[in-house]
């Protein structure tokens, strides 16, 4: 097993009392690719998670989907779930001539506490339509039928779908898949460091729009909802930074890049989903970007008896 360097990242304080501290990696560079921070291992490969999709959405692209505007943004989506994200993964599929039952993710229920709450009283069973990543699926889907691959076998590494989002994640990335695993849906998880994660989201953020890259970047800068949905972070960043591109990804995964190819990274090594917007947001900032949004996800406030008592922050980086 390799062992990787971490840092501390996030402090914990309650009641003035420094509880504890998030470590892992992070990592930004400047317009010229040259790095502003670099704590931890950003060399060291990761599984960026959910954080790959928009990645994998230009893979799809370049292999003949047809997809763009909320659609497309949907595809590089971990959506919550809402009734108008749901009725965009059946526009897709019906686009291939498919239905749900086609999709292989994993099933649940909305990720959105209201929509889960609704489905539950309704009486609906967990669905993979429901799942966050049933757009990326479908977008896979309609890739495979524009191609005229199996559908069915579309989560095998060795499928060809999966081997041009391969292909694709190492060229963005510029270095090799360090490895292949299983996603909590079931496709397939690239692994590659999180310097070549800020490298790939540099590429997307600065690419002409007529390009596979430049279309997913435009798609999930106009469409912020349909990346995350209502009250999510992602979507607040994405909303709130003007050219700004963003996705975040399980175990406390996040990169975010700028137009002018400043770019940024974060692992938080224990997993920890709430200091990573923390991180990305002092991350941007030692890039230079001042928004009022940042102010808002810099801090997480830790309560007490129901009220606040302290805050987790970022560390200085």
């Amino acid at each position: 097993m390799t062992v990787h360097a971490h840092a501390a990242l996030a402090s914990i304080v309650r009641s003035g009392f420094a509880e504890g501290l998030h470590y892992g990696t992070a990592v930004a560079l400047d317009a010229q690719g040259q790095a502003v921070v670099a704590v931890g291992s950003p060399q060291a490969p990761i599984f960026p998670r959910s954080a790959n999709k928009p990645l994998q959405a230009v893979g799809m692209l370049r292999a003949g989907l047809q997809l763009d505007g909320p659609l497309l943004a949907l595809v590089a989506a971990s959506h919550s779930g809402e009734r108008y994200h749901l009725e965009g993964v059946r526009r897709i599929l019906t686009g291939a001539g498919l239905d749900v039952e086609a999709l292989r993710n994993t099933a649940s229920v909305p990720m959105d506490d209201t929509e889960a709450y609704l489905w539950r009283v309704c009486g609906q069973q967990p669905s993979a339509l429901a799942q966050n990543c049933s757009g990326k699926h479908a977008g896979m889907l309609a890739t495979c039928v524009e191609n005229g691959w199996p559908v069915d076998s579309y989560l095998d590494p060795a499928h060809p779908l999966q081997v041009g989002v391969a292909d694709t994640i190492a060229e963005l990335a510029g270095e090799p898949v360090a490895a292949t695993g299983v996603d909590g849906c079931g496709a397939p998880v690239f692994a590659i460091s999180p310097l070549g994660l800020a490298r790939a989201f540099a590429q997307l953020a600065a690419a002409a729009e007529d390009t596979p890259q430049g279309r997913v970047a435009a798609a999930m800068r106009c469409y912020p909802e349909w990346v995350g949905g209502t009250g999510r972070d992602v979507t607040m960043i994405l909303r709130g930074v003007p050219g700004l591109i963003a996705k975040d990804g399980a175990e406390a995964v996040y990169a975010g890049a700028l137009p002018d190819g400043r770019a940024a990274a974060v692992k938080i090594a224990d997993g920890g989903q709430r200091a990573a917007p923390v991180v990305l947001a002092a991350l941007l900032r030692r890039l230079g970007v001042d928004a009022g949004v940042l102010d808002e996800l810099a801090r997480v406030t830790v309560l007490g008896h129901g009220e606040p008592v302290g805050v987790i922050e970022a560390v200085d980086l």
